[in-house]
């Protein structure tokens, strides 16, 4: 069948440019809206700004530390040794995925609903495994411990979240002068973010580039970095200016100035995290694809990405939170609970210590469930009376629907494709 792919050479590269660009649009307007929600939401950073930091910081994320060795599998979800003699059904299979993964993005997007890109496209592959190549070719027990995930996330993240919210209510809120110990706190906050931020980026992160460093190398750099970025942070907050008259309505506005500054680093972090990490459910297929061209065919063990798939995917994230980020983010900024920025901190840094914790122990994970169980965790840590319970069962449902959504538009997609290119 190898002369069908050398037929259809330049439409299955042209197919799989559009098909990864719509995926990773999607990405831009769902999993990085929901990572910069809480940022937003709080009211630390414009949705401008937001887009500008998003746009620096996700693109540096995916094109420096983005380049995994991308396996033709993906991630090991389907075996394809049986399709050797057919790569055809490989490329046709990876391109349905794409497009099912991006239009249930598009859907759950419309909706304002935060879903996990990762699930997304797992769905795609793992539909397109089971019906068209046999139920045996799909890794049961990877789908299983993916489905896992959707409990261990959202309650490691929320659990992080709900202590550090309740470390700074004793510290800082609880006490007579909140500013004061803002002022006296917050840097070990920002060393905190510093720390764990570098750590996501050098143990998740440079993993893509082979760099891989044991973990008390790569902890001492991580605590170097935490005490420039404390330095900074300090410097930053030495800088504002307070006006008692600020507190008149809300005890905490001037307090709060402080966390606006500790957001600014979680925002810049959660974004070159997720940058280098998220970027390959949408570039992950298309280098599989490209692969199989260039190669006629050959079903390769690995194929390494080409830096132009890179910055593709890094593009079409950037535009997607640009375009149409603004829904997810008013769910997750305010639609379960109302976030301030030392709220929005706690969720964010919570989640980020769980990506770190689940780096080490290799556990699958995603940035969505993540965040909105960071979310959660601040909130009740208010009391149950702070969630909006009504929002939290909506995503929930879309987090359950996802899976199931993603494989049933695979299927019909592939049998589309495989009747018009053959």
């Amino acid at each position: 069948m190898e002369s069908i792919i050398i037929a259809n050479a330049e439409i299955y590269i042209t197919l799989a440019i559009v098909f990864g660009l719509f995926m990773a649009w999607g990405i831009g307007a769902n999993d990085v809206a929901n990572a910069m929600g809480t940022s937003v939401g709080s009211g630390a950073l414009t949705f401008k700004q937001a887009v500008i930091i998003a746009a620096v910081f996700e693109f540096a994320g995916a094109v420096l530390a983005g380049g995994s060795v991308t396996n033709t599998i993906r991630k090991g979800i389907i075996d394809v040794s049986s399709l050797n003699d057919t790569p055809e059904i490989l490329i046709h299979g990876m391109l349905a995925s794409l497009l099912a993964a991006g239009c249930w993005l598009l859907i759950a997007t419309r909706k304002g609903w935060p879903v996990s890109t990762t699930h997304s496209i797992v769905g795609a592959i793992v539909g397109f495994g089971a019906v068209c190549i046999g139920m045996e070719a799909v890794q049961w027990g990877k789908v299983g411990t993916i489905a896992m995930s959707w409990i261990t996330s959202p309650l490691l993240a929320g659990t992080m979240a709900f202590f550090l919210f309740r470390s700074i209510q004793k510290l800082i809120i609880n006490t007579d002068n909140p500013l004061e110990q803002a002022k006296k706190y917050v840097p070990i906050y920002i060393f905190i973010v510093g720390f764990i931020i570098s750590m996501v980026t050098m143990v998740k992160g440079l993993k893509h580039v082979g760099v891989k460093l044991p973990l008390d190398e790569a902890a001492m750099i991580a605590a170097g970095l935490g005490l420039f970025i404390m330095a900074l942070g300090t410097l930053m907050i030495r800088r504002l200016k307070f006006d008692p008259t600020d507190d008149k309505d809300f005890h905490f506005t001037n307090m709060e100035k402080i966390f606006g500054v500790l957001m600014i680093f979680t925002a810049i972090a959660i974004a070159f995290a997720h940058g280098s990490n998220d970027v390959a459910n949408a570039i992950g297929p298309v280098a599989a694809i490209v692969g199989l061209v260039q190669n006629a065919g050959e079903i390769a063990a690995q194929s390494s990405t080409p830096i132009w798939i890179l910055i593709l995917g890094g593009a079409g994230i950037v535009f997607g939170l640009a375009t149409y980020g603004h829904k997810v983010i008013a769910t997750v900024g305010s639609g379960i609970t109302e976030l301030t920025p030392s709220r929005g901190f706690a969720a964010t840094l919570g989640a980020a210590v769980t990506i770190v914790f689940a780096s080490a122990i290799g556990l699958p994970i995603s940035t969505t469930h993540t965040l909105v169980g960071g979310v959660l965790g601040v909130g009740l840590a208010r009391g149950i009376g702070a969630l909006n319970v009504g929002v939290i069962q909506t995503i929930f449902m879309s987090w359950i629907v996802t899976l199931p959504a993603g494989a049933t538009l695979a299927v019909i997609f592939y049998y589309i494709l495989q009747g018009t290119l053959g």
